[in-house]
């Protein structure tokens, strides 16, 4: 499998599971992610502008080609509600192999 290739699973936050639904939906409906797990109830606990927060969140996790992972970023950037969201690539160093091809195939482009 070309790096390129690689499967990678993103993370982000967000403020609320619909917010993180709508962006996760055009991300799997646009083919920049196989899938996107929703798991609302995080509870944040960090220093922004000088002051310490304390939120609610939702963790995101976006299943994708390494390929796509800026496309990826660009396009959750564009629709998220913070000026400063939360997103990480994560190598993906194994697993399932029907589980990874399944990412690829869902990720690639739609022709004809």
């Amino acid at each position: 499998m070309d790096e390129i290739d690689k499967p990678v699973f993103i993370y982000a936050t967000f403020p609320s599971p619909e917010s993180a639904e709508a962006v996760g939906g055009s991300l799997v409906e646009g083919r920049l992610a196989a899938c996107v797990n929703i798991i609302p109830g995080m509870t944040a606990i960090y220093m922004w502008q000088g002051q310490r927060h304390r939120d609610a969140e939702t963790v995101m996790i976006i299943k994708t080609r390494s390929a796509l992972a800026g496309d990826v970023i660009a396009a959750v950037r564009t629709q998220h509600p913070y000026s400063n969201p939360a997103l990480v690539v994560l190598p993906v160093e194994g697993g399932s192999r029907d589980f990874l091809r399944w990412i690829a195939a869902q990720t690639q482009e739609v022709t004809g």
